[in-house]
This record gives structure tokens, C-alpha cells and sequence, in this order.
């Protein structure tokens, strides 16, 4: 049976096999666990790429980052700068070299270079963003457009290009022997403001020039620049370089100085003037007068023609031709000029008058005169130049006796020390010769001495050893019961061990009769 029946009461078997429907399997679903899984473990990865390199700003060296927020409050008409992070736009703020993030949704950016300032040069900057200056103004104020008044020095700068531009120009050099003087190109202007008593009619304006604080007024400021480099802004002062050094006019050919002497000839005068301005008045004299041509034009020459004009009239022509005149001449003008010249802030160093012309007419009359004059004086000079040979011939005989004089007075003082150096020596030989002998006197005497005392200790040993040998001799004597037997006694101690053989005879004349002597009496003998 290959079915199963319908209508059985019975259920079918368990292993009897299950229809299966025609057509393709139902489709599979996966588990939300895993799911979820995937999907973190996506995020995991892609997560730090995502934040590497869609968030990361890293501005390199010499670089800046420009932030641009996409989102927040639009800005205010007419501003194109966010000075707030809650506005959209540019912001005003920039991030130096390093390593930031920021969300790319929010915030986009570009690497700007920083600005910049090379040596020898000065930034002035612009400021692009802020209020709109009053007309006539060119220097920005708080929150306005405009110049700023400081200046970049030489340096490196991070500054927004959006919102600052910077303007490179040549830092003002001032040289040795010179000074700036600065002018004020922006502020009130003198000329239509009020100003008090004491600085009216000054041709100056009061302020310095300083970067921070520009002067009240416009015009020259009485505050001059050193030698050595400045920073000043050029839009805000203008600095001409003035120099101090000593400056020579020669007056000749058309402009040398005529005038009329007292007899009414013309009298033409050639010479240096040397001149210069002073420091504290430079900028004075600049603004008043001029340059140097005019200083010279305006100042100087005026005043040496006037005076020459009036102080040459005082004399006749022939007076200028001798050099005391000329000389008298020359110290007036150069005093006249100092103390005209000094309220202007110009010092004259110097005048020299070179050259006096007399007119044609009386020039060869003086010209001789002064000859005959000079050849009078030349022989005058020449006279008191014999005398004063023949003065010096006697000095020079008489220098000569007193050199003499000197040398025999010398001799005779050398002669005289030598005498008495020989005498001083020969006596201090004689009294050491003196005192030698003295300590040999003495020392012999000494010796003498000596002597006696030992031959007296030795006279005394041998008295003090001859009476021991008495005393010996006499205590001998008197146990051998006299001297005779001590004489025996040594006698035969001496002899005894000698004898050796005696030739004798019993007569008493005999050999043995030289010893009768020595023998003991009979009496002695019995005992």
C-alpha cells in the first residue's frame, strides 16, 4: 500500500514519509542577534577611518587652519567674519600647527599660509571686517574696518587671511649722522582746531611718533628718529632722513662777499663756511627753513653778507690787506654767525676767510708797501738774528768755560775721594792688621796660660806620684825594718832569678866581695 487512507480512524505511522508541497523552499531569515552584530562591528571599523579622514584638520608647519562653520545663526548684514562660533561663516579665530578634529557636518576648513615678515620689512594690516569707518578716517577704531596702527615687526604671524590683510613695506633705516624727522599724516588738523597759547606759532605739533599712539594733531612732530631701523606705520607717518654731518660752502667766484670798505673801494672776500644742523632742532629747522640749499640761502648767506657789508665799512681797503685786521675780521663774522644762526637750530662750526681782493687800483700800491714793510721787518729779523748768534756764540764760550770749570772741579772732588777712599781703606787695614795682632797677643797669651796650668797639673802628678812612691817606699822601709833591707830585698828579687852560676873563693878578697855590702851584719845575720 503505497498511501494512507483517508478516512482511517488511525493516524498514520511516524516514519511513513510527510508530502511535501510542490514549488521552491520558503526563504530563510537570519537571526537579529547576529544582525545587530554586523552591524556594530561595521561601525567599529569604519568608525576611526571615518574620523581619521573626514574629521581630522592638521596644519602643517608654516600653516593655518581656517575654520567655516556650516550650521548656526547666519551672520549680520554686511559682515563677512563670525567673531562668535555660533554664527555661520568664517571664523575669526584659526587653529596653528597640530592635530584637531571637527565634525565634517558642522565645520569645513582651509589650510591657509601664515603670514610671514621678512627681515628689513614691516606689515601694515587691514582689518576686513567690522563697522564702516566715519568719512575722512582711515584708521580703524574698536570694531571697525580700517588700518590698524600697529605694525608686524619681522617675524612669523598667524593671522586669518579672510579677515586681515596684510601689506608688506620697507622698514624706514636711518643712517649714521642722520636723524628722521617724522610727520603726522593722520589726526586734527592744527589749522582748524583751537589751540592753546603756548603751542601756537611753533611750526610743530605735540606728540612722539610712537606706533601705539599716534599724535592728536597732523603736521611735524618735534620728536626726532636715531640713527638705526625703525617700524612706523607709513600710512600714519612719514619720516624724511635729515643729516647732521658737518656741511662746507666755499665762498668764491659768484658767491664770494662784497662790499664797501670805508674809502668806498670794493672789497671781495673768498672763505669756507662750515655748518651743520643741530639734533634737538632738526626737525625745527626742516619744517621752517628747508633743506640744506635753503638753510644755506635763507639763513647763512643773508646774514654773513649783512654783516660783512656793515662790519667792512668800518674800515679803509688797506686795512684788510694786513692780517690783523683780516684775522679781527674773520673771529666777528664767525661770532656773528653762531649767535644769529643758533635760534634757527643751525651750529656753524667754522669760518675761515681765505682770501681778501683789494681793488686793482691801490693792490700794487699796498702790495708794495707791504713788501717794503715785510723787507724792513726781514731785516729787523735778520739783525736780531745776528745778535742773537752772537748771543749764543758767548753762551756757547761761556758754556764752554763753565764745562771747563766743571771738569777740573770734578778732577779735583775725584781726586779728592779717590785720596780719601785710600786712606779710609789703609787705616781700616791697619786696624785690622790692629786687631789681628791684638788676638794673637791674647791668644798666645792664652796658650801661655794654658801651659803653665798644665805643667803645673803635671808638676803635680808626678809630686803627688813621687810622694805615693815614697809613701810606698817608706812603709816598705819600715816593715823590712829599714831601708838597707828593703835595698836587699829588691836587690835579691832582681838578682836571684838571674844567677845562674858563682865562681867565688873563700877568701875575703875574692869574687864574692863586691856582695859584702849587701850582706847582712853578723848580728843580723845570728838572728
Amino acid at each position: 500500500m503505497n498511501g494512507t487512507d483517508p478516512d482511517s480512524p488511525f493516524p498514520p505511522p511516524l516514519n511513513s514519509a510527510r508530502r511535501r508541497p510542490s514549488g521552491p523552499p520558503p526563504p530563510r531569515t537570519a537571526p537579529l542577534g547576529a544582525v545587530i552584530f554586523v552591524i556594530a562591528l561595521a561601525v567599529l571599523l569604519l568608525l576611526p577611518a571615518f574620523i581619521w579622514f573626514a574629521c581630522r584638520i592638521e596644519p602643517g608647519a608654516g600653516q593655518i587652519a581656517v575654520l567655516i562653520r556650516k550650521t548656526g545663526e547666519p551672520l549680520p548684514s554686511g559682515e563677512i567674519i563670525a567673531t562668535d562660533p555660533r554664527y555661520k561663516g568664517i571664523q575669526l579665530e584659526v587653529l596653528p600647527e597640530g592635530r584637531y578634529f571637527r565634525n565634517p557636518y558642522t565645520w569645513s576648513w582651509r589650510l591657509e599660509r601664515i603670514t610671514d615678515v621678512p627681515p628689513g620689512k614691516l606689515g601694515v594690516v587691514t582689518r576686513l571686517y567690522g563697522a564702516n569707518l566715519p568719512p575722512g578716517e582711515i584708521l580703524a577704531r574698536e570694531g571697525t574696518k580700517g588700518i590698524l596702527t600697529e605694525v608686524l615687526t619681522p617675524g612669523k604671524y598667524r593671522i586669518n587671511p579672510y579677515a586681515e590683510r596684510v601689506q608688506l613695506f620697507d622698514a624706514i633705516a636711518i643712517r649714521p649722522g642722520h636723524v628722521g624727522v617724522v610727520t603726522s599724516l593722520v589726526g586734527a588738523d592744527p589749522l582748524e582746531n583751537d589751540l592753546p597759547a603756548e603751542l601756537r606759532n611753533t611750526f610743530l605739533v605735540p606728540g612722539k611718533a610712537q606706533d601705539a599712539d599716534p599724535s592728536r594733531f597732523k603736521g611735524v612732530l618735534a620728536e626726532v628718529k636715531e640713527a638705526g631701523t625703525h617700524y612706523l606705520n607709513p600710512f600714519v607717518y612719514h619720516v624724511v632722513e635729515v643729516s647732521l654731518q658737518s656741511q662746507r660752502f666755499e665762498m668764491s667766484g659768484e658767491d664770494s662777499i662784497s662790499f664797501l670798505t670805508l674809502d668806498g673801494f670794493t672789497v671781495n672776500v673768498e672763505g669756507t663756511i662750515e655748518f651743520a644742523i643741530a639734533p634737538e632742532s632738526a626737525a625745527l629747522v626742516t619744517h621752517r627753513v628747508g633743506d640744506m640749499e635753503d638753510i644755506l640761502k635763507k639763513v647763512i648767506l643773508p646774514r654773513a653778507r649783512g654783516f660783512s657789508r656793515i662790519e667792512g665799512s668800518k674800515n679803509p681797503a688797506i686795512d684788510y690787506i694786513v692780517g690783523e685786521t683780516r684775522q679781527r675780521f674773520q673771529d666777528r663774522l664767525e661770532a656773528h654767525l653762531r649767535e644769529k644762526c643758533a635760534p634757527w637750530g643751525v651750529a656753524v662750526r667754522s669760518v675761515l676767510i681765505r682770501n681778501i681782493q683789494p681793488p686793482d687800483e691801490i693792490a700794487s700800491i699796498i702790495r708794495e708797501r707791504e713788501v717794503a714793510v715785510q723787507d724792513a721787518k726781514k731785516f729787523e729779523q735778520q739783525i736780531e738774528q745776528a745778535k742773537s748768534r752772537a748771543e749764543l756764540t758767548r753762551q756757547e764760550m761761556l758754556a764752554l768755560q763753565n764745562k771747563a770749570k766743571v771738569e777740573a772741579e770734578t778732577l779735583r772732588i775725584r781726586a779728592v775721594i779717590s785720596a780719601e777712599q785710600d786712606q779710609a781703606v789703609r787705616v781700616t787695614a791697619a786696624q785690622r792688621e790692629l786687631e789681628v795682632a791684638r788676638l794673637n797677643l791674647e791668644s798666645a797669651r792664652f796658650k801661655a796660660e794654658a801651659r803653665l796650668k798644665l805643667a803645673e797639673a803635671e808638676q803635680q802628678v808626678i809630686r803627688l806620684d813621687n810622694e805615693a812612691q815614697a809613701g810606698v817606699i817608706a812603709e816598705q822601709s819600715a816593715a823590712f825594718g829599714g831601708a838597707m833591707n828593703l835595698a836587699r830585698f829588691t836587690f835579691y828579687q832582681s838578682l836571684a832569678p838571674r844567677i845562674v852560676s858563682i865562681l867565688s873563693a873563700d877568701g875575703p878578697d875574692g869574687l864574692g866581695s863586691v856582695f859584702r855590702p849587701l850582706l847582712p851584719a853578723a848580728k843580723e845575720a845570728v838572728r
